[in-house]
């Protein structure tokens, strides 16, 4: 992963903020340049370079009113996306996660007789640190601060792991779901520390495609549990693995963002991206 794609992501996320707070009013060219000290030539050209599309056309992706059509229209086709997995006409045609659960044992003595590897590395999106035990990938964060401050959060979810920083085959793997094309993946097998409720959450996650939002009501319903979107929710801001396990594509039924647990800013900037990546596809 280029070093400059995950840099100017942090030089336009201060934009992509001020988007998120002012969709409403259709913030100008000239005033998302003023807002990170660029001149608009050098921003369209940053921005264009890290999203693939204009700031104009990211700002109606991430709009309250796209996101409104694009959740009804998603709904409609709910039964239909779900049984199908993800769509053939994604970036992630190709990919399929296989999931494995840690036995209870392994779930309630942190980690205990687990050797977990861990390494460091960067994305689209910014920082990452992510970790596999002999299984398959165990954890995936993004991060903004030290490394050691990350290395922390990995340490107090396997407290009694054997953990060592090493890049095995699982991880060079899975970190390639953030290269253009996804170019030589194969299948990603994740092994997930988490509750039965968890598993199941998780697991539906798996079916949305790229550039789809569904609501957490919709989650809710999948897995046979309709009132539990509130209990979705708490899951959701409990998944251990970033990105591939795709949180990021649930949000209100009004259409409005919800939470993230690596920050809104960072949800704005994966659905905005996701969709350009499906529009340029489309359009081709």
């Amino acid at each position: 992963m280029n070093d400059q794609k995950h840099q100017n992501y942090y030089r336009i996320a201060k934009a992509i903020e001020f988007i998120k707070d002012n969709f409403k009013e259709q913030p100008t060219l000239e005033e998302l340049s003023k807002k990170v000290n660029l001149s608009q030539y050098h921003f369209q050209r940053i921005f264009t370079e890290w999203a693939g599309t204009s700031p104009k056309k990211f700002l109606q992706y991430v709009s309250l009113q796209y996101a409104k059509i694009k959740l009804a229209k998603e709904n409609t086709l709910f039964d239909t996306a779900f049984e199908t997995g993800l769509s053939g006409t994604s970036r992630l045609h190709d990919l399929f996660v296989k999931v494995e659960g840690m036995s209870p044992a392994e779930y309630k003595n942190g980690g205990k007789n687990l050797k977990i590897n861990y390494s460091y590395s960067s994305s689209h999106f910014g920082k990452l640190i992510i970790a596999s035990t002999n299984k398959g990938i165990c954890y995936l964060s993004f991060f903004d601060e030290e490394k050691e401050d990350a290395f922390q959060v990995l340490k107090s979810e396997y407290p009694n792991a054997q953990l060592q920083e090493s890049r095995d085959k699982f991880q060079k793997n899975a970190l390639k779901i953030f290269e253009i094309k996804n170019k030589g993946i194969d299948e990603i097998k994740i092994h997930l520390k988490g509750t039965a409720f968890q598993l199941k959450v998780w697991e539906a996650l798996l079916k949305i495609p790229p550039a789809s939002l569904v609501s957490y009501n919709s989650i809710a319903k999948l897995i046979s549990k309709p009132s539990s979107s509130r209990a979705v929710g708490n899951a959701l801001g409990k998944n251990p693995i970033a990105y591939i396990i795709p949180c990021h594509r649930v949000i209100k039924s009004t259409g409005e963002l919800g939470g993230y647990k690596w920050k809104e800013t960072k949800k704005i900037a994966l659905i905005g991206w996701e969709e350009t990546e499906n529009q340029i596809l489309n359009e081709k």
